[in-house]
């Protein structure tokens, strides 16, 4: 959880704990730190939110962590490339290829499958058919295997 987030909820008078946590039943966690078996705490509330957060990854594909940056990367870099290619169809994908193709990057999007899956289908078509009519390019079917530097960029392979 970022720093402003926690103030936010500290300033809201709740606390937030960072620790493994097991449900005891519907209102009690057992509260766990390290690699141990017993419980350094037990707590109990009638409202228990769990957010478990996420980082992106580079798949493991051949010279993703060497040619790539990853969402949380875009908010940090100087200058983010004219043209960017984004690898997948999540919420954060969509919203970044819209956010990108707003600065004036010519964004492609490769999918695999299909846009934001655990999603109702008609809305998330609705969804990249206006990123289309923003100028998102959509590379369908499309799963990378191989990301090579080069001197006008990076190469893509899939």
């Amino acid at each position: 959880m970022t720093w402003g987030y926690t103030i936010d909820l500290m300033t809201k008078g709740i606390e937030t704990i960072n620790l493994l946590a097991k449900f005891k039943d519907d209102h009690t966690l057992n509260l766990y730190e390290g690699n141990v078996e017993e419980p350094k705490k037990t707590i109990t509330s009638e409202h228990i939110v769990i957010a478990v957060g996420g980082r992106p990854s580079y798949g493991g594909i051949e010279g993703a962590e060497e040619c790539t940056f990853t969402s949380d990367d875009i908010f940090s870099m100087a200058d983010v490339p004219d043209h960017v290619c984004i690898v997948g169809a999540s919420y954060i994908a969509l919203e970044s290829a819209g956010m990108l193709r707003s600065c004036g990057k010519q964004v492609t999007v490769m999918v695999r499958s299909i846009f934001l899956r655990g999603f109702d289908q008609q809305m998330a078509d609705k969804v990249a058919e206006n990123l289309a009519s923003i100028g998102v390019q959509f590379i369908r079917g499309a799963s990378p295997t191989k990301f090579e530097k080069t001197e006008n960029g990076v190469k893509v392979t899939y």
